[in-house]
């Protein structure tokens, strides 16, 4: 099942259920997904963004959350907070398994070792391999601070 698929599906669920918080949430990812295939097929892909491109999507969209949240926390707003954590939750359960420490670092090594990157005008090209393969299940943002150790 593809994650098209599968955000239909959990969204008939969560209508059955009557669940509010995930058919708000689900809404907005399928909402946040139109506009992409929109600004795709405009760049000529008929058949708009790719899966890898769909998890990226579903990272900023828990990145925001968090900061946003992280704003409410600071302005004493909690049940705003709460209510970013819980479409936080709904996100999360469309990504892979997030990988470990340990583990992206191990990806990161081998991804060197094959491109051959040997300082930081090569972190692009590791950056690109990272998020092709590994959409979903890394954050990039810390990534992008290990890679750039490594390289360094």
């Amino acid at each position: 099942m593809n994650k098209r698929e599968e955000f239909n599906a959990a969204l008939k669920n969560a209508l059955k259920n009557k669940d509010q918080t995930a058919m708000a949430t689900i809404r907005l990812i399928l909402a946040a997904l139109k506009d992409r295939d929109i600004a795709a097929r405009s760049q000529g892909k008929a058949d708009g963004i790719d899966e890898s491109e769909i998890l990226s999507m579903l990272q900023s969209m828990i990145k925001q959350r968090q900061e946003s949240a992280k704003t409410y926390c600071d302005a004493g707003r909690e049940e705003l907070a709460e209510r970013e954590e819980a479409e936080i939750e709904v996100i999360q359960g469309f990504l892979p398994k997030q990988m470990s420490e340990d583990e992206v670092k191990t990806a990161i090594d081998k991804i060197v070792e094959d491109t051959g990157a040997s300082d930081i005008k090569d972190m692009g090209k590791v950056m690109g391999v990272l998020k092709s393969e590994y959409a979903g299940q890394i954050d990039m943002g810390k990534a992008s601070g290990m890679v750039k150790a490594k390289l360094g």
